[in-house]
């Protein structure tokens, strides 16, 4: 499984990224969709939290994608899908009736999470800008 090691950090990297960058991007397209949505759950200042959202999905995936900052950038990311999990899949505060579909998203962003984390335990590995600049 070693010789597996910097692949697999790779394909970790990659796969995390697909989940944020498409999410950050496609606020970009439905900025004002999106500060409404933050807004609804009553967060307050929804412009800036979803201006800080994009930032963090597109910037945070960028860096996982090419292997820089890759631990900070994991943190940010995992810091930031716990928080969001809080607020936006809170299935213990709804109906019935959503909580079963909530609760899973709520579960699955915490799996998310401990990906992240692990990223940011190990590494990027050799193929990655980080590995280059010696980091």
């Amino acid at each position: 499984m070693t010789a597996l090691q910097n692949p697999f950090a790779l394909l970790a990297r990659l796969l995390m990224a697909l989940l944020f960058l498409p999410a950050g991007i496609s606020k970009i397209g439905g900025f004002a969709g999106t500060a409404g949505y933050i807004g609804s759950v009553g967060l307050p200042m929804p412009e800036v939290g979803a201006a800080l959202a994009i930032l963090v999905e597109v910037g945070a995936s960028i860096l996982l994608i090419i292997g820089l900052f890759t631990r900070p950038a994991a943190l940010v990311l995992a810091v930031f899908t716990l928080v969001a999990s809080f607020f936006f899949h809170a299935y213990w505060s709804m109906p019935a009736e959503a909580q079963m579909m909530q609760s899973l998203m709520f579960f699955k962003n915490v799996a998310v999470v401990g990906g992240l984390l692990a990223i940011a335990a190990f590494g990027a590995g050799a193929f990655s800008l980080d590995a280059k600049r010696g980091g």
